[in-house]
């Protein structure tokens, strides 16, 4: 309570007269302004401070990594949920408290360069951010006109950055000096393979998580992809500590779970969160179809032809290997398509044994070009090639059994007014299934989505 003898002057009714230009309006609009006026207020005078700065409402299960974050002396954070569950929401509500508490002056959000104009759209429209973005196309620009005594990073305490372009040596060692010490890292699993891309931004991020000041974020939806000693470098990034792995030690599972947050969609729609109507329901089903006899045959060809090749490798480790990468490449793109499979014949001396692997078990690409491009089959000078060549030309100019099946299970969609999007494995066979769908459904617009356009 205020005591009124407390006040300079006399305490007494206020009024305040209406604008000159005051338009007479209806109670309902009145009661909304004063409804907004309430809301606005209760949000204000809430637990956060930045509650207020936001242009969302986030959700409840959003609030979990802040709630985390501000119960660390040093905030570290490991946000693995799942993907749609919001991590960038959850990362920049971190942000945006710590700078509305006067503790963060400024940030660096580390990303693949493709997201760097996506987070930086994110940080305005969500949270009022303005950051600025450094890529190699972009860096240069900036530094033009700056005193040879300041950097990049002291002009514009606000940046989302390139990983790819940060992590060479040239630049990492002066970005580490002039570095804040608040940073965000996206899809970080990419940061710590056996790749030297990975190896580099490994190295960035270990000179940077030194500083036992610095608040480190960071974000990925596949934090474990099986290879534990890449899991411990990750973890490693929070606390040195974490790098042996003692999950059979409840101490360290008990310090880990105040740095590490997963969430899957499933998890998130229990009744005690309030969150059922957050996501739709995942439907799943699968539909088969029917070879035709001119499919089976060359399916069954290209079979014998790769158990031939097999048969016949060489007793050296790189034969062998080259015979078995080979075949999986070539079975994979006939199960795709024809027209992926004609690709891969066509291209067989394209690719290196290195390359055949990664392709084959669809390990994105972080080093690697685009990964949508049909892996070769590998077999220069076998006369057998030429025939399945002409055969799987020859099926472009019979209909399609899998096609014909998608077009089927399309047209009911379609007729509830749906926007389908098609997922395919090769740039060949998008290109066939847009074909396809062209034909059959002349009236719609359809485009593939590959490789071939630029990242814009």
């Amino acid at each position: 309570l205020l005591d009124p003898a407390l006040e300079i002057l006399p305490v007494e009714a206020a009024r305040f007269d209406l604008p000159a230009d005051a338009a007479m309006t209806v109670q309902a609009k009145a009661a909304l302004l004063a409804d907004a006026l309430r809301l606005t207020l209760r949000r204000g005078a809430g637990p956060f401070r930045s509650a207020a700065q936001l242009g969302f409402e986030p959700r409840v299960y959003q609030l979990v990594p802040l709630l985390m974050a501000l119960r660390l002396p040093v905030p570290r954070l490991l946000i693995a949920d799942d993907v749609g569950i919001g991590k960038t929401i959850e990362a920049g509500l971190i942000l945006r408290e710590l700078i509305d508490r006067g503790e963060v002056d400024g940030f660096t959000v580390l990303c693949p360069p493709h997201l760097v104009e996506q987070w930086v759209r994110e940080l305005k429209d969500r949270f009022g951010i303005d950051a600025v973005a450094v890529t190699a196309g972009s860096a240069a620009r900036l530094e033009r006109g700056l005193p040879l005594a300041q950097s990049l990073f002291e002009a514009y305490p606000h940046t989302v950055v390139s990983l790819d372009y940060i992590k060479a040596n040239k630049r990492r060692e002066g970005f580490s000096r002039a570095c804040p010490d608040f940073v965000i890292v996206d899809e970080a699993h990419a940061c710590v393979g056996t790749h030297q891309g990975k190896q580099q931004r490994f190295a960035l991020l270990s000179g940077l998580a030194k500083d036992s000041e610095r608040r480190l974020v960071m974000l990925t939806a596949t934090p474990h992809s099986g290879d534990e000693d890449a899991f411990a470098r990750l973890l490693s990034l929070i606390d040195p500590a974490f790098a042996a792995l003692r999950f059979e030690d409840d101490k360290y599972r008990q310090r880990l779970a105040r740095h590490f947050v997963q969430r899957r969609r499933i998890d998130l729609t229990a009744g005690e969160w309030g969150e059922d109507r957050a996501f739709p329901n995942h439907q799943t089903t699968e539909l088969t179809y029917q070879l035709s006899a001119a499919h089976r045959d060359f399916q069954e060809a290209i079979l014998d032809y790769c158990f031939g090749v097999v048969s016949k490798a060489g007793a050296g480790q790189r034969e062998r290997r080259l015979a078995f990468w080979g075949t999986l490449a070539l079975m994979r793109c006939v199960g795709s398509s024809p027209a992926a499979a004609l690709s891969a014949l066509r291209n067989r001396a394209s690719a290196e044994i290195e390359r055949l692997e990664p392709q084959i078990y669809d390990e994105d690409g972080d080093d690697e070009d685009a990964v949508d491009i049909e892996p070769s089959a590998q077999f220069n000078a076998d006369p057998g090639l030429l025939d399945l060549v002409q055969r799987a030309d020859a099926l472009s100019d019979t209909p399609d059994p899998k096609l014909a099946t998608l077009i089927k299970a399309l047209k009911p969609l379609l007729k509830q007014g749906a926007n389908p999007v098609v997922f395919c494995r090769f740039l060949a066979t998008a290109e066939h299934v847009r074909e396809g769908l062209r034909q059959a459904f002349p009236k719609l617009t359809i485009e593939a989505v590959t490789g071939v356009l630029t990242p814009d």
